[in-house]
């Protein structure tokens, strides 16, 4: 891999976890931003999301999408400062809290930044900058009003409603809590080195501890390590080369209990009923989550992420599995390996 780009955005969650993780894993990379002149000779991508990582080799030029393969392509390139842990049933582990802060963490992003008014005015004002800094004043109003009231009206499709208002947000001040309660004995999810599950919770975080003001206030408030945790991940160029005894091993994996009982409490009722919704043919997916009525859009990638994640369990040798199923015994995320 030749001449790395990462063309992405400062609001896009996703785009702040890639760029992290290649400062962290000093792969030279040049940052792009969406929608600028150097983004026109970026490879054309089959959906029109960010980041996009494009790269150069013998056969030509060539661009990705998804996070999560996106990494995997990286891994493949350059094994050093790898952030998939060496133990396959940490590693799955980390999988798993990767696609929770990916797929249900960014639920709450969404939610703050558009169902209250600062927020979205913010978001809808700074975000067209971040493109174009020129903007005339009339413009932007313009833009910022046609951006908002897009966004706002997809707050729904995302589950995110007065009726699950309360839940979204007891689920993301929990998660303070908990990686607060983690961070005063581990800098990291699985010990001293960062892994994937850590580039994801912060892709979030970065969003909601230190954009979205509504959101940063409650972090600031109840997990100020945490807000200092997001300004550390965002580069970790500076950490030193890490060790494989730097993973937690899996006979002290007690520490990750807490976060992997938030996800089965939260996020593995949804990816259940989505997948059932889904197989069913229906276009809207009802269940109970944390006590309350959840009425959302089916997402067929969410449907994607469950099948890849039982895929990954049972390619588990024996031994790895049941270590996995050791940690996640009483969780809630044992369901997702039990659910038909």
């Amino acid at each position: 891999m030749n001449d790395i780009r990462l063309v992405g955005a400062y609001a896009s969650p996703y785009s702040r976890k890639m760029r992290a993780l290649l400062r962290y894993r000093r792969i030279p990379f040049r940052w792009i931003l969406r929608g600028s002149r150097e983004d026109a000779n970026t490879p054309p991508v089959p959906v029109a999301l960010i980041p996009v990582l494009a790269w150069s080799d013998t056969d030509g030029a060539h661009a990705m999408v998804d996070s999560t393969f996106q990494i995997a392509r990286l891994e493949q390139y350059r094994r050093e400062r790898s952030i998939v842990p060496a133990d396959p049933a940490v590693a799955f582990l980390a999988a798993l809290v990767e696609d929770y802060a990916d797929e249900w963490l960014t639920k709450a992003m969404f939610h703050y930044r558009w169902a209250y008014a600062p927020d979205a005015a913010k978001a809808s004002h700074v975000i067209p900058l971040d493109q174009n800094l020129e903007l005339a004043p009339d413009l932007l109003a313009r833009a910022a009003a046609a951006f908002a009231e897009r966004q706002i009206g997809r707050l729904a499709v995302v589950g995110s409603t007065p009726e699950t208002a309360a839940a979204i947000e007891a689920s993301y001040r929990r998660l303070l809590t908990i990686l607060d309660a983690h961070l005063r004995e581990l800098p990291f999810v699985f010990g001293q080195r960062p892994s994937t599950a850590d580039f994801a919770l912060f892709g979030q975080l970065s969003q909601l501890a230190a954009f979205d003001p509504t959101s940063a206030a409650v972090a600031a408030a109840t997990a100020p390590r945490v807000v200092a945790w997001v300004n550390r991940m965002d580069d970790l160029s500076w950490l030193a080369d890490p060790s494989a005894e730097d993973w937690t091993p899996r006979s002290s994996l007690e520490a990750v209990r807490p976060l992997l009982t938030e996800i089965g409490r939260v996020y593995v009722p949804f990816l259940i009923a989505n997948a059932t919704a889904l197989a069913s043919g229906a276009k809207e997916v009802t269940c109970t989550i944390d006590g309350t009525n959840w009425t959302q859009t089916t997402f067929p990638y969410q449907a994607k992420c469950l099948r890849w994640l039982r895929e990954g369990y049972a390619a588990l040798s024996p031994n790895d599995r049941a270590a996995v199923e050791a940690t996640l015994a009483g969780t809630g995320c044992e369901r997702l390996f039990s659910a038909t």
